[in-house]
């Protein structure tokens, strides 16, 4: 008996994208890489186009002229900041998050469709920026040393209530999420959540080729609120239910092994390295840009300054955060191959994804910048499993 070669059949795999799709793959993700910087040059002309303005300080004066309201001034001057950073930034945004989208063919979405929804977004942002920032200014003044500590906490309220309400109140504003239809799908799913004890009940498809023709799939939620979600782009694209156990047994993974509590874990600890380190260089980065009329850390005014203080450790951050989220994303593919036992199906699935992530970059380029195992590697490990278990994989097509 001929003895399965993984690594042939992830050549395989990998054969079955054209030369000309990999071409546009590969300048797709490089783009994106170089899309940090930029964007982080924009954030950087934002913050002193703000910080020349005054306006933030004339506002956070004009609500104090006859007495200190600290509590009212720093969430009106978040409120204002979150907005005008938004508005200034809004022609880069549209480059980067719709006309690159439609120019590489990952949209159909018009530009009506995404302005609006953008709008929504940056209005539910705006909002909750200017409570956390009136919660994290009230902990600079009154714990001052150690207020980078607290600051932590805060922000770890804040993502837990976030993703508890997201599929609540968020997710239902630019998309309708509906229980899997009866039919083979949903009988394969209720199976394979049986199976992993994932909630049948917590297994939904979503009209994404709204935004997004990629194709995908998530899981969001926290606690009781934590749900499975395939984007309708997945069938559109012909997904067979090898491909749909594969995808979701994934998506299971993340959910049984509870990715999104240990990605709470890690930020939290990364916000408060992040808080102590904005602590010691915001003096730097508002000499940097000037903020005469600008106070030290506890004055809100100085918003645009630790904003891009926290945007710079964000941009060291990459490699960081990519490894944390990458990790998760190799376990929860082990997770699938164990449970749905779809080897074949996952590399197909995979190969789709291709389109906006070079399936075979670096192993430094996958370090620095990928928040997922490469398509190479995760369809190298799939053949891997299958060749470790010939009487278990289930054959393609």
């Amino acid at each position: 008996m001929k003895t399965f070669d993984a690594a042939a059949a992830t050549a395989q795999w990998l054969a079955t994208l054209s030369p000309q799709e990999t071409a546009r793959a590969v300048a797709y993700t490089h783009g994106s890489h170089w899309l940090i910087l930029w964007s982080f040059l924009v954030s950087v002309l934002v913050a002193f186009v703000i910080v020349r303005m005054g306006l933030l300080v004339r506002l956070r004066e004009r609500i104090e002229r006859r007495r200190r309201r600290p509590v009212l001034a720093s969430f009106v001057v978040a409120v204002v900041y979150a907005a005008l950073s938004w508005l200034l930034t809004l022609p880069w945004s549209i480059y980067e998050s719709w006309w690159r989208e439609k120019q590489y063919g990952l949209t159909s979405q018009a530009l009506g469709g995404w302005l609006g929804e953008a709008a929504i977004g940056a209005a539910i942002s705006v909002v909750v920026t200017g409570l956390m920032m009136m919660a994290i200014y009230a902990l600079i003044r009154r714990a001052r040393r150690f207020w980078w500590a607290w600051a932590a906490g805060v922000t770890a309220a804040f993502i837990v209530v976030g993703l508890v309400l997201s599929p609540l109140v968020i997710e239902p504003i630019f998309n309708t999420y509906t229980p899997a239809p009866n039919g083979p799908v949903r009988d394969a799913v209720v199976a394979l959540a049986k199976q992993t004890g994932t909630p049948s009940d917590k297994i939904f498809i979503y009209d994404g080729s709204k935004q997004s023709d990629r194709y995908t799939a998530n899981v969001s939620g926290l606690f009781g609120t934590a749900r499975v979600a395939m984007s309708d782009t997945m069938f559109k694209q012909g997904a067979d239910l090898a491909e749909v156990r594969g995808v979701v047994g994934h998506e299971m993974g993340h959910y049984a092994h509870v990715h999104i509590l240990w990605t709470v874990g890690v930020l939290v600890v990364l916000s408060a390295l992040g808080f102590w380190l904005t602590d010691r260089l915001y003096p730097v980065a508002h000499r940097l840009l000037r903020a005469d009329r600008v106070g030290d850390i506890s004055d809100p005014a100085g918003l645009p300054v630790l904003a891009l203080v926290l945007a710079f450790l964000g941009v060291l951050a990459t490699p960081v955060f990519a490894t944390m989220t990458r990790t998760m994303e190799e376990d929860a593919d082990h997770f699938s191959l164990v449970h749905a036992n779809e080897p074949d199906g996952l590399s197909r699935a995979l190969i789709k994804t291709a389109e906006y992530r070079a399936p075979s970059p670096s192993a430094v380029e996958e370090f620095l910048f990928y928040d997922h195992p490469s398509v190479e590697n995760r369809i190298r490990r799939a053949m891997e499993w299958k060749a470790a278990h010939p009487t278990g994989a289930r054959p393609a097509g």
